[in-house]
């Protein structure tokens, strides 16, 4: 499978990373609007094209696959213009600007019967498998509650904290909490409450989101943008809870027994080797491909707009608007 990638940040680089140490996908093409840096990407990585324009690259015939891999202000418009050249797309998180945004996306996806989907890497990760597992096995009873938390400090790049960008924590870090939970209690909500702390340009520069769902679970999810924290999730049930650490990437699943004067590690998982983590999304997108479907069952386009509404709701709270957008 070819694969080219849609802008030349840092994103870019850990996918062109991941692909060169991956078989059977071939790093074909990278674009930039800047042609010098497509160049040093393909020098440094071994893409056989670069092209200095977006569009080129779309115009070439033998591009199959396209990373969109610019900020989350342009996922909309290079998705709908990649999928009306004629190519699968593999589209970075968060998906889109908003719930109506993601519509039409998708929208053209199913008119042209070309694959669209989200690169949540952590719907494709093994850990996804491995959680779902040892939960549906009653290692830890009952699940009632879900907590995690996200935060690196990257509040100094230019495309987290300028609104035009779509910039702030939602999109690029609430994301992963939002997911994480719906993986585990599913997306019955009844009510979800959400406050933020703003930056000077107008994004939420740290969040907290409260979700209570109609079967009377719960799940409580902390984002920033200013610092590092543990990235730690935790699902408690009844007789025990379950540590997935690092949420983003998870590393290792941490049974804990429910002697609470006692508390102790009962079992462990370790995770399996990977590139980066990033190779199950592409090898989830080959696969479709080859199977000609036009979603991946690992994040159907049912459960990216599902995300998409919920960051629309939070967004609302937040009081904030994208310029050109809403």
């Amino acid at each position: 499978m070819r694969f080219s990638i849609l802008g030349a940040g840092g994103i870019a680089r850990k996918l062109a990373e991941t692909v060169r140490g991956m078989k059977d996908v071939q790093l074909y093409a990278i674009a930039s609007r800047d042609v010098e840096k497509a160049r040093a990407y393909a020098q440094e990585y071994g893409f056989e094209k670069a092209y200095g324009s977006y569009d080129d690259m779309l115009a070439d015939p033998k591009v199959e696959l396209v990373y969109i891999a610019v900020p989350h202000s342009h996922h909309h418009q290079w998705t709908i213009a990649a999928l009306n050249a004629g190519k699968h797309v593999l589209c970075e998180k968060a998906f889109a600007a908003s719930e109506a945004q993601a519509r039409e996306m998708l929208a053209v996806a199913e008119e042209k019967k070309l694959l669209l989907t989200e690169a949540i890497w952590t719907r494709y990760m093994p850990s996804r498998r491995m959680i779902d597992d040892i939960l549906a096995g009653g290692a830890i009873g009952e699940i009632c509650t879900v907590s995690s938390n996200l935060g690196y400090r990257i509040d100094m790049n230019e495309r987290m904290v300028r609104p035009e960008l779509c910039g702030g924590c939602l999109l690029d870090l609430t994301v992963y909490t939002l997911n994480f939970s719906s993986m585990i209690l599913g997306d019955d909500i009844r009510e979800m409450h959400a406050h933020c702390v703003m930056t000077d340009t107008g994004v939420d520069g740290q969040d907290t989101v409260t979700i209570a769902y109609n079967n009377g679970k719960m799940a409580s999810m902390f984002t920033t943008m200013y610092t590092l924290t543990d990235r730690s999730g935790y699902i408690y049930g009844r007789d025990g809870y379950l540590e997935v650490v690092n949420i983003n990437n998870p590393s290792e699943i941490r049974l804990w027994g429910a002697d609470r004067n006692a508390p102790e590690i009962l079992k462990t998982w370790a995770v399996p080797e990977q590139i980066t983590g990033y190779e199950y999304e592409v090898l989830a997108c080959k696969k479709a491909i080859e199977e000609g479907r036009i979603e991946c069952p690992e994040m159907p386009h049912s459960e990216t707009l599902e995300i998409m509404h919920q960051m629309d709701a939070i967004r609302a709270q937040f009081g904030i608007r994208f310029p050109g957008i809403d």
